[in-house]
């Protein structure tokens, strides 16, 4: 008992002080996938599974929440959210000249920041990308990504920031005989590193990712404002894959819950977690509770 007493003590002393020392509650509830930014990575390997989305699709949406904790450690280092026919990847304003590019061809300021979400799309039977939007994230929270085409519209989301391109070529997969990429579907990176000579090195993500879904559908009304969702996403005859991550912590293997079988593995320790997140003073009868079980 006295030991228990002396932890409560050393509790009401430290939580308000640096709530960000606890992992943080998913805004979709439940459990998620922690990954350490060294190997840790899910995968769905392409000779048994292929790709959730066919070749020559015209639309979809690729989703995520994500939070990243770690920057890029230089300007030739992608962090890897996701790949494979669509990538999400993090670089840092010193991505030269790249950004510089994008930014001359859409008209904008070069984004700024240690934190800088790319997301893209290959195109069928030819070599190249689709024209992305480079946008800036905050470090340590919470960000709805998407990804999402319709007809001759692509559409990037984060959180309630929409980017709209009037280009929408059908979807293919990497084409670059340079990169050596792993034609499997990643989530966090591929377990190594690897170098595309001339260009850049893809690395692992450090954080933690939940709820992904990918549609044959375009999801959201870019019309409309305040569309981030709420709660876990929802399963329908329009969901090619979706993992909410929310088996027991510890496990390292991951459901599909649309249905059709992408079960996702983890590796070099990719596991689910058990939140234990400390959102004010007020929660700590909560906490308390969470940390004697």
């Amino acid at each position: 008992m006295i030991y228990r007493q002396l932890l409560a003590c050393f509790l009401l002393i430290l939580l308000p002080l640096s709530a960000k020392a606890f992992p943080p509650a998913s805004p979709a509830g439940g459990n998620y996938l922690v990954l350490d930014g060294v190997d840790d990575h899910a995968v769905l390997d392409f000779e048994t599974f292929g790709r959730p989305l066919p070749n020559g699709t015209e639309e979809f949406t690729v989703e995520a929440w994500i939070y990243p904790t770690t920057p890029p450690d230089n300007g030739n280092t992608l962090l890897t959210i996701l790949h494979q026919q669509v990538h999400m990847l993090i670089v840092n304003d010193d991505f030269q000249p790249w950004l510089n590019e994008v930014a001359n061809l859409l008209n904008i300021e070069p984004p700024k920041g240690d934190l800088i979400l790319i997301m893209n799309a290959y195109i069928d039977g030819k070599f190249g990308l689709r024209l992305a939007s480079p946008i800036p994230l905050a470090p340590n929270q919470w960000h709805h990504v998407a990804y999402q085409s319709n007809g001759d519209q692509t559409t990037m989301i984060v959180n309630d920031f929409v980017a709209i391109r009037p280009l929408a070529d059908p979807l293919g997969h990497d084409n670059d005989p340079r990169a050596l990429r792993p034609l499997d579907f990643v989530l966090g990176g591929f377990g190594k590193i690897i170098e595309v000579p001339g260009a850049a090195n893809y690395v692992s993500f450090t954080g933690y990712i939940d709820e992904v879904r990918i549609s044959t559908e375009a999801r959201y009304d870019v019309e409309k404002k305040h569309f981030m969702p709420d709660g876990k996403f929802k399963n329908d005859a329009k969901t090619a894959a979706l993992w909410h991550f929310d088996e027991p912590s510890g496990t390292r293997e991951f459901s599909d819950a649309s249905g059709n079988a992408y079960h996702l593995k983890g590796k070099n320790g990719a596991r689910t977690s058990i939140p234990l997140a400390v959102e004010a003073e007020g929660k700590l009868t909560t906490t308390w509770g969470r940390l004697k079980q």
